[in-house]
């Protein structure tokens, strides 16, 4: 079907609808996939072999994504994280950004990347605006690095950090932390904070690995911190955006921060702002629950623009409360990989 232009989406701003769920949280951010393929194969994320990637047809294109995402930010979405897989293995994904862009009431786009892009695509982020990026990286240890990966990179991923510093991108790194894989890797990164301008996130492990069998981590955020705490004395608690899911803090006189992500105990659900929509056109209201619609199927079915907004509203309006509850809706099934899912 012919799809809409979204550029220049008629200026109203001031005068949109917001998307409230039932709990009264204004839901502004759209956390957005555009493939479940990666160049990586991070052990937490998805198996090392035997993956199963969803045939091209079935992802939404560019011209839905964008459509779609225009009509998100018509809703009242502000902001947009692009997220994978991988986004920039998918061919195209720089005309997508800049189509993206264009869309008046997108207050800002940011990225999350494994940090295997090459400095064009560096040079053309900058050009449309695009600042704010976030790299996985789960150890500063090549050895360590190739485990946790299952990928020989990882010179070409701190190159690209340090090109990113350079270039006056906002950086940071998200760690996801585990029993017996990188926890000696907590205070190098911390140490890295000392010299460069760039917040490290820490997160407890997820159970979204594509295996189906998954064990509470013990490294949560309690442990993290504590840990942090028996080795620094400086430790300052700095202000947390709203609606941020990372408590953050800074070792006083280091250049940048570090936070920590309690990504399973999910303390941050009371103010949670976030729409997910797969590269398959699956919108969720949380990553621990199921699929509330599928955006593709009903596009392609001829739906117009008034019917898409009324299946989101209806989606949002049965947003759960917290990760907790929204898990219990499909406690049965296995998790699926982070990959599909998008991050």
């Amino acid at each position: 079907m012919p799809i809409p232009k979204t550029t220049n989406m008629n200026n109203q701003a001031s005068s949109l609808p917001t998307l409230i769920d039932p709990y009264g949280r204004t839901l502004d951010y759209l956390r957005l996939s555009v493939t479940d393929r990666c160049n990586f194969r991070c052990y937490y994320c998805m198996p090392e072999e035997g993956v199963e990637f969803v045939p091209r047809k079935e992802l939404l294109t560019y011209e839905e994504l964008t459509y779609l995402t225009g009509i998100f930010c018509e809703m009242g979405v502000r902001k947009v994280r692009i997220t994978g897989g991988e986004p920039f293995v998918r061919k195209g994904i720089m005309e997508f950004l800049g189509q993206l862009s264009a869309i008046s009431q997108l207050r800002k786009i940011t990225v999350t990347s494994n940090g295997t892009l090459g400095e064009e695509k560096m040079d053309e982020l900058l050009r449309l605006g695009i600042t704010n990026i976030n790299i996985s990286l789960d150890s500063l240890d090549k050895d360590r690095f190739f485990e946790m990966t299952r990928r020989d990179k990882f010179e070409e991923v701190f190159d690209c950090i340090m090109a990113l510093l350079q270039k006056g991108f906002e950086v940071k790194l998200n760690c996801v932390l585990a029993e017996e894989k990188n926890i000696q890797d907590i205070l190098p990164f911390v140490e890295l904070t000392k010299s460069y301008p760039l917040s490290v996130r820490f997160l407890e492990e997820m159970p979204f690995n594509g295996k189906g069998t998954f064990e509470p981590p013990k490294w949560n955020h309690n442990a993290i911190y504590a840990y942090i705490a028996e080795h620094y004395d400086r430790i300052e608690k700095l202000l947390d955006e709203k609606n941020s899911t990372s408590t953050n803090y800074m070792i006083k006189g280091y250049k940048g921060s570090f936070g920590i992500i309690p990504s399973y105990s999910r303390t941050f659900c009371g103010t949670c702002n976030r729409i997910r929509l797969s590269a398959t056109g699956e919108m969720r209201t949380c990553l621990y629950g199921p699929p509330r619609a599928n955006l593709r199927d009903i596009l392609r079915a001829g739906a117009d623009k008034q019917e898409l907004k009324e299946t989101i509203h209806n989606v949002v309006s049965q947003k759960e409360k917290d990760g907790f509850q929204a898990e219990k809706l499909q406690a049965s099934k296995p998790k699926s990989s982070m990959t599909f899912l998008g991050g």
